[in-house]
């Protein structure tokens, strides 16, 4: 969603790169070519205003004019300031003090409400709570059907004690809802309310009725991030008419400009607490301002991919691999069925291309990254999948007949079993290189990189010391230099090294040929 806005911005800061001082001509030139990169991305224009004023103005100050980088400084400050736009803090869900914590969706037609009702639900179930979802939608046709599927795929539970289709009265349904909860035991309901196509009296009335009735603790106004301007209107209207306490973006994996969200935390002043960017009910989670606009800034965000990976992977099993990879053997332990079994635990994580994504500088290599195919794992897969126990335990006895084998029960070609049972080699061999503690491949083992059971260093020779001279007087002078030189080097830099002064001082021999 948010590309043509990196790659615009990316742009503009490239042309402060290597200059040591910003005059005021390099800061208006930014400025203006940031508020066109914002207004192309459909931000409000008074967010726009107001977020190239205070970038200015920060540009101007102290903070850069006596920075050692003052283009850095200025990426710093944007940074900054786009996270102020997009809402600050990260926004929790409040609980009620007393069972069950109501929450209440509103929003327009067609934002995904229905959808995200199941997303929240399973998004609450893997954090220890019961959700309940609530059929309060009894106009739009098969809505109540529809809400039923998605919490069977959620694996939450549903109150739909009407058929819906124009039938019903929803804010008796949502009343009777919360007794209906308190009875099974759900600790939170999750109201789903009817949409219109715009905004209408009706529409408002109703989810105040609704909001009224179950006095909701927190009401998230579910917006399309995809419509642009026109959801900063609509986000106003709810906040004026039923009032609402956060905002939830759905649909945030679409290819519009964007500006919605970037807009509608400050045009409101209520932040967005939730992002729904894919259609498998997984693909949810809490909005942090700093995460997207580090992303926006190709800056990645790492702490979302080690969150995920945090989901995905096992510690259990994590902790064998890495045992298999540290053995004594040099990794061999380490079979295809483990190579498939990682490959597989990646997967689940989502998609390559996006998961890349998350890596900081991944925007100049984006088209490479947007043509990946992700059907090579299914591949490779099928290609290991063909094997006999065997020969995935061991590949080496993988010759020209077996290949021929493979290829034929996996339907590629013989050179593509050929190129992965040699690439699984040479991953295998730098997994357990860096799993030993002896860094990349062709790389010597670097002092504080971890220096594990690898290779033994080769010892050094000590050189022969200086004869001590026979001179009293002059034995005791070069012991007193000795001392000195000593205490200097214990004063020396923050790693420990000798003082200038020393003129004896020598760097060891395997630091010796990178100088």
């Amino acid at each position: 969603m948010f590309d043509t806005l990196s790659d615009r911005l990316s742009a503009t800061f490239k042309n402060l790169r290597g200059k040591g001082r910003l005059s005021e001509a390099d800061i208006d030139a930014t400025a203006r070519e940031i508020r066109i990169a914002l207004l192309e991305a459909d931000v409000a224009l008074p967010v726009v205003r107001a977020f190239i004023a205070n970038v200015k103005e920060r540009a101007r100050g102290v903070e850069v004019s006596q920075a050692l980088n003052p283009a850095q400084q200025v990426v710093k400050i944007v940074n900054e300031e786009l996270v102020s736009i997009l809402g600050g803090e990260t926004r929790r869900l409040r609980f009620a003090k007393t069972a069950p914590t109501v929450i209440m969706l509103a929003g327009l037609q067609g934002a995904g409400k229905t959808t995200l009702a199941g997303k929240l639900g399973l998004w609450l179930k893997s954090q220890g709570h019961s959700p309940l979802l609530v059929a309060c939608d009894l106009q739009r046709p098969n809505a109540v059907n529809q809400l039923s599927v998605v919490a069977e795929r959620a694996g939450v539970a549903v109150y739909a004690p009407e058929p819906g289709n124009g039938v019903g009265d929803p804010v008796q349904v949502a009343k009777d809802s919360i007794e209906f909860a308190r009875a099974k035991v759900h600790d939170i309901v999750i109201v789903d309310t009817a949409g219109r196509l715009g905004i209408d009296q009706e529409l408002m009335q109703q989810a105040a009725d609704i909001r009224d009735a179950v006095s909701p603790d927190e009401i998230l106004f579910v917006v399309d991030a995809m419509i642009g301007q026109d959801a900063v209107n609509t986000a106003e209207a709810f906040r004026d008419g039923v009032g609402f306490d956060g905002v939830v973006l759905s649909k945030l994996d679409g290819d519009a400009r964007g500006g919605a969200a970037l807009s509608i935390a400050h045009v409101t002043g209520k932040q967005v607490m939730f992002a729904s960017n894919g259609e498998k009910l997984e693909d949810f989670d809490a909005f942090h301002p700093d995460r997207m606009a580090s992303r926006i800034l190709d800056m990645g965000d790492l702490l979302t991919l080690i969150e995920q990976a945090e989901k995905t992977f096992s510690q259990e099993e994590a902790a064998k691999m890495a045992s298999k990879l540290q053995s004594s053997k040099g990794g061999k332990d380490f079979t295809l069925d483990d190579f498939l079994a990682q490959m597989e635990q990646v997967r689940k994580m989502g998609s390559i291309s996006k998961l890349l994504g998350m890596l900081p500088g991944m925007g100049q290599i984006k088209d490479q990254i947007n043509n990946i195919d992700e059907r090579d794992i299914d591949r490779t897969a099928a290609i290991i999948k063909s094997m006999t126990p065997k020969e995935r335990a061991e590949p080496t006895l993988i010759n020209g007949s077996r290949r021929a084998r493979i290829a034929k029960g996996s339907g590629v070609e013989v050179s593509a079993v050929k190129s992965l049972v040699e690439r699984f080699f040479e991953a295998r061999k730098m997994m357990s290189k860096m799993a030993q503690g002896g860094g990349m491949p062709g790389m010597p083992g670097m002092p504080g990189m971890g220096g594990g059971p690898g290779r033994q260093k080769k010892q050094v020779k000590q050189a022969k010391g200086k004869r001590k001279s026979g001179n009293p007087m002059k034995r005791k002078a070069e012991e007193a230099a000795a001392a000195e030189r000593r205490e200097q080097a214990a004063q020396g830099g923050a790693f420990g090294l000798p003082a200038q002064e020393d003129k004896n001082f020598e760097l060891p021999d395997e630091f010796k040929k990178f100088m």
